[in-house]
């Protein structure tokens, strides 16, 4: 365990986010970084929106995108520690739209050739990814044509459906692989959202603000952002054939202003740093802050183990074209990356170490080893086509003392 920072060297951090930003690649950047509970280091740069020249404020409000997931895994695992099911519990017998899964296995996009699944779909295979659903947006087969088809791209945003008639959708499509045996990023966290609605009977929005947002002061974080803040919401941009920086969501038009229809518990959510700092910091401190406590200490502990069947890592299990980690040296949990293998990764971090990104190139992560949190926040699309995130570990842990 280490002695804390360098504060000196903590340096790097700001001028890494200075780079991006200044080359135009960034639009922003906001990062803090604890030690011990202690923030060690806080840095804004860049504009809430680059046209109207807005600068970014220390409250900026950010789309979070995946970084929704552990939140919504979170509260999830809240109704399992009540003992309102286990994880070996079938999905379709709380959504009967999964019941008989059938698996993709030949055919047309038109005449899909499909046979029983081997073996049960269970809600932990939904935590961990494992359940053979996908995401439209990975454009790798004909089951990801299947969701973009029914309108399960993933990019939620001005759905007209509701979380029920969605997951209902995602329900009478077939599965993509037995599941257990592989591992594919997908809208798997979306029916953990539905799940929270069907054994709570709560609203997903209304279950996590009264038992997660609420309890740990996550003011500003919910499925959209209210009229009072709009002037702190940030615009979304991305790398296009034509420029390096497009606005493709401005603030003041976007889909975000509003309530959505479709409550998307893997991705719908905004926050704030300080927000999911609350959150990161529960994490650390094994479910509460300030006395406020959210889940339990063994819990979590589990959650954050790697689940992978035989311990193996996303790279020897993994189907995904894309995620939100590197797969080398990367097991998953219940809801979170789970660094198993620091030389595998080729990324500086702690074996244990457990973390998770949104598709706006946003990042968190929690070291209980070194005791430190890192908060990453920017609005920049797709979150894979800069290495920010090794570069921002190797920029974090070279100033550890």
């Amino acid at each position: 365990m280490g002695l804390g920072f360098d504060v000196s060297r903590l340096q790097r951090v700001v001028e890494l986010c200075d780079r991006y930003v200044d080359s135009g690649k960034f639009p922003c950047a906001q990062v803090q970084i604890t030690f011990g509970g202690k923030v060690e280091l806080r840095y804004t740069t860049g504009m809430a929106d680059v046209e109207t020249s807005s600068p970014l404020s220390e409250d900026a409000i950010f789309r979070i995108y995946s970084m929704t997931k552990p939140i919504t895994s979170v509260g999830l695992m809240q109704l399992y520690e009540r003992g309102k099911f286990i994880l070996e519990d079938q999905v379709g017998d709380y959504i009967p739209s999964f019941l008989n899964p059938q698996v993709l296995i030949g055919g047309s996009l038109h005449k899909p050739v499909t046979r029983p699944a081997q073996t049960n779909l269970t809600i932990r295979d939904l935590l961990l990814h494992t359940s053979g659903l996908t995401y439209g947006f990975h454009y790798s087969n004909n089951l990801d044509k299947m969701y973009r088809r029914a309108k399960l791209g993933g990019a939620v945003e001005g759905s007209e459906m509701s979380l029920a008639e969605g997951v209902d959708r995602i329900g009478e499509l077939p599965l993509l692989f037995d599941p257990g045996t592989a591992w594919n990023y997908s809208m798997s966290t979306d029916v953990c959202g539905r799940l929270i609605e069907v054994i709570s009977g709560q609203g997903l929005d209304e279950y996590l603000r009264e038992n997660i947002t609420e309890p740990l002061g996550m003011t500003d974080t919910a499925f959209h952002v209210e009229d009072a803040k709009r002037s702190r919401f940030t615009s979304n941009y991305a790398i296009t054939p034509t420029a390096p920086l497009t606005r493709i969501d401005a603030a003041e038009r976007s889909t975000y202003l509003q309530q959505p229809i479709f409550l998307s518990g893997g991705g719908g959510m905004v926050s704030t740093t300080d927000d999911y700092q609350r959150f990161a910091d529960m994490l650390m401190n094994g479910g509460e802050v300030d006395g406020e406590r959210v889940i339990g200490r063994h819990t979590l502990e589990f959650m954050t183990l790697n689940h992978l069947p035989g311990g193996v890592t996303l790279n020897d299990l993994g189907q995904s074209t894309f995620t939100e980690t590197a797969m080398e040296g990367m097991g998953f949990g219940l809801g979170f990356s789970v660094l198993v293998d620091p030389a595998a990764n080729a990324a500086l971090g702690s074996e244990g170490e457990f973390a998770w990104g949104g598709a706006a190139s946003t990042r968190f992560w929690v070291d209980p080893f070194e005791r430190v949190t890192c908060i990453f926040m920017t609005q920049f699309m797709p979150s894979s086509h800069y290495p920010i995130r090794r570069e921002l570990k190797a920029a974090v842990y070279q100033a550890l003392r």
